[in-house]
Formats: structure tokens, sequence, C-alpha cells
């Protein structure tokens, strides 16, 4: 059995590195972060000292980093290593376009390439619970469909061309952000006017718009916890502009989802270090309430 490598060992990459090793998998993996090492180690798997050294020992490597730009990098570091017998699986969120750039450069090593991005945040990716929206050639995709199962229960073959996966990401994302912006603007509205939490909280989830997304969203907003939910104001931020660049590019008019990332631009400018829920503290501010239990 090959060895497994991943870069990118934070909350979303330690869940995957967790989940391989706990199939049966030799793996590696590489972080910035010394005591992100330290922990891979603490879990059974090995540290690299470099992202070229994963290229060269293992067959198979997640990338999970945060932007294009690192995952261009990281596979051109990759490529001498991997050259004519590896595959790289992409699960970080970029653009299409950016995963096609990195493709090429994996072509021209004659590397395969998964375009895999994920959604099910921290509980999904330590649970191995997370969705996959994969792209990939038929072979490719079978290929690695044994070692994708090891992180997901919920995968789907979302198309062949490199740059899919990300596409249903980012319509995704929409979707997403603009549910976040209503649940917010939902419950600071009716708090205002007088009604106490639990009652919005109650009535909310036994309606048709409850979902495991809006309980754990308002759970998390009434007991106060802004920070270090997993679920940092960045990413989502991030992934929302991925989505008004992919609109714009295509013509699509997103009136909702504009709207969503111009309170996500507010919340991340108040509450850099905050999470997603951090910006009903904006709403909050702007109506002089406070939503609470």
């Amino acid at each position: 059995m090959e060895k497994i490598g991943i870069i990118g060992l934070g909350n979303m990459g330690m869940g995957i590195a967790k989940n391989v090793i706990k199939d049966g998998y030799a793996t590696m993996g590489y972080d910035l972060r010394k005591e992100c090492l330290e922990e891979i180690v603490s879990h059974g798997g090995e540290a690299a000292e470099s992202v070229s050294q994963i290229g060269d020992l293992c067959g198979v490597v997640f990338v999970m980093v945060m932007n294009g730009d690192q995952v261009k990098e990281v596979v051109t570091k990759l490529s001498p290593g991997l050259k004519d017998r590896g595959t790289i699986i992409i699960t970080a969120t970029i653009t299409p376009e950016e995963v096609r750039e990195a493709y090429s450069i994996a072509k021209k090593s004659n590397i395969k390439m998964v375009d895999s991005p994920v959604s099910g945040g921290l509980d999904g990716a330590h649970e191995g619970t997370l969705t996959l929206m994969t792209s990939a050639d038929d072979q490719t995709f079978n290929d690695c469909k044994n070692i994708l199962e090891a992180i997901s229960k919920n995968m789907f073959h979302v198309g062949k061309k490199i740059g899919d996966g990300q596409t249903v990401k980012a319509s995704l994302q929409s979707f997403i952000g603009s549910t976040f912006a209503a649940i917010f603007e939902s419950l600071v509205l009716g708090s205002k006017a007088g009604i106490d939490g639990k009652t919005l909280y109650d009535v909310f989830s036994s309606s048709g718009v409850s979902s495991p997304l809006f309980k754990n969203c308002a759970k998390l907003i009434m007991d106060r916890k802004f920070e270090n939910t997993g679920s940092h104001i960045s990413t989502m931020y991030k992934d929302l502009g991925i989505t008004m660049d992919m609109a714009k590019k295509n013509g699509v008019p997103m009136f909702t989802t504009s709207a969503a990332f111009e309170l996500f631009q507010s919340g991340i400018s108040m509450y850099p270090e905050g999470d997603n829920w951090s910006i009903v503290k904006v709403l909050e501010k702007m109506a002089d309430t406070k939503v609470e239990w």
C-alpha cells in the first residue's frame, strides 16, 4: 500500500490526516507549523521535512492549503518527486481557473490530479464524514476512490474535467453564505422586536427552514461563542469572493450572495479573529440589540 501525503495540517487537513491514518494508510504530513508536525506524529503519522520530501516518498498527496497561489506552489514542489507515477488530490477551495492552472503544472510531469473540494466543516473533517465534490477522469477517480472514502461519507463524482469540483463548491458556498446572512438578520430582527432567542430558535427549528446548519449557527450565537469554533470568518469570506468572481465571469446576477458577501466583508473588518457567527454582532450593533437565550 503506497504512502499518503498531506500538505497543510490545519483544522481541516489534520482531520483528513487522522482519518487516512485510521483507515490503515501509512501517512506523512507537512506544515510550516512545528506544533502541527508534532500532532500528526501523535496520531501515528510521520512528519515530513519539506513538501518535496512528500513528493519523493508518497504516491498520493492531499493538498489542503489556503489559496490558489499556495496550491500552485505546492504542486510545483511536488512535481519532481511524483513525476510519471503520482496523484495529487486538491481538497482546498480555490477558483476553477486556479485548479486548472495547477493541473497544467502537474501534467507537464505526467502527474494525475483529482479536483475535490470539501464541505462539512471541522466536525466532518475529524469524523470522516466530509462531502466531496470530486472531478477527475473515470480512471483516476476509481483509482482514488478507496482513499477518498476514508475521509467522506458523501462523495459525488460531479464531472470529468478538472475545475468542475470547484465550480460546484462555489455554487454551494453561495447557498451557505446567503443562508448564514438570512439567519443572522432574522434572529436580530426578532430580538429587536422583543422576542427572546429561545422562542425564535424553537419556532425556526420546528419550521421548514430547520436544518443542522441553522441549529448549530443559532446555538453558537445565543451562547455568544464567536471564536475558535472551527469556522473562521476569513474562510467563508474568501469562498464568497470566489463565488462572486465566478458569477461575474459567467454573467450571472447574484443579488442575495452579493449582499451576503458585503455582510461578511463588514464582519471581517470588525472582527478579523472571529468565526462566521461574529457577523451577527455587526447587525446587533447597528440595531442596538442582542440575540440571547
